[in-house]
């Protein structure tokens, strides 16, 4: 009789995130992992405590996917820049799992690779080094918190997106001016938040590396300059 099949790690970590792409991160269970590879919880249990641990490793797979053949180039702002929207590719492609990285913090190879690297940047930027690590944490809450917003909405189906602006659509533009007459005046202009992801992404980051670069000393002038 033929002994159960031992799942290397790997070959869990790439199971489970193909079931939280397929899925969701609420329904997503150790059990049904197993069930999935087709053997028993305990066995799950030699390489991961529990189903946190399991997330979290599941996540610092994304991270060092996003950071795989990077490459520093450019000044301190166009590698924050390239670093935060390698990551928003790579989660973009795992929706699902980018919930959980605003959720819980990975720990591992991949989370370092990140924070290593904006490190760096915010070095090079020029900086007090005391003042450093209170910008990477604003940063860094920022990117999770536009990153899993992004998944949110990248992870409804077409129909609930549908229902979605429908109801955007009533309330905005069915404001009754005499109670919400600034929503009524701009209402032709106000977009859903999946609108134009993109851009605003983008510009949202911009204004926060232009908001880091206000703090950095400026070379002191010359008497008579």
């Amino acid at each position: 009789m033929t002994g159960r099949r031992r799942w290397s790690a790997d070959e869990i970590l790439d199971t489970a995130a193909e079931l939280l792409r397929a899925g969701d991160a609420e329904s997503f269970s150790v059990r049904r992992l197993a069930a999935a590879l087709g053997t028993d919880s305990s066995s799950l249990y030699r390489h991961f405590r529990n189903k946190t641990e399991l997330l979290r490793a599941v996540t610092d797979r994304v991270l060092i996917a996003a950071m795989d053949g990077y490459r520093p180039e450019g000044d301190w702002k166009q590698r924050i820049t390239t670093v935060a929207m390698r990551l928003r590719q790579a989660f973009g492609r795992h929706p699902q799992v980018a919930v959980i990285w605003g959720r819980h913090v990975s720990g591992g190879a991949g989370s370092r690779l990140v924070i290593e690297e904006t490190l760096q940047a915010l070095r090079a930027s020029g900086l007090p080094e005391s003042e450093i690590p209170a910008h990477y944490h604003r940063l860094a809450i920022l990117l999770a918190a536009l990153i899993a917003s992004e998944a949110a909405i990248g992870s409804v189906t077409p129909e609930e997106q549908e229902q979605g602006l429908e109801s955007f659509r009533v309330a905005v533009l069915g404001a009754d001016p005499a109670h919400f007459p600034a929503l009524a005046h701009f209402a032709r202009d106000i977009r859903p938040l999946s609108d134009n992801r993109d851009t605003v992404f983008a510009t949202i980051l911009a204004a926060q590396l232009a908001q880091i670069e206000t703090a950095i000393p400026r070379p002191a002038t010359s008497p008579g300059r």
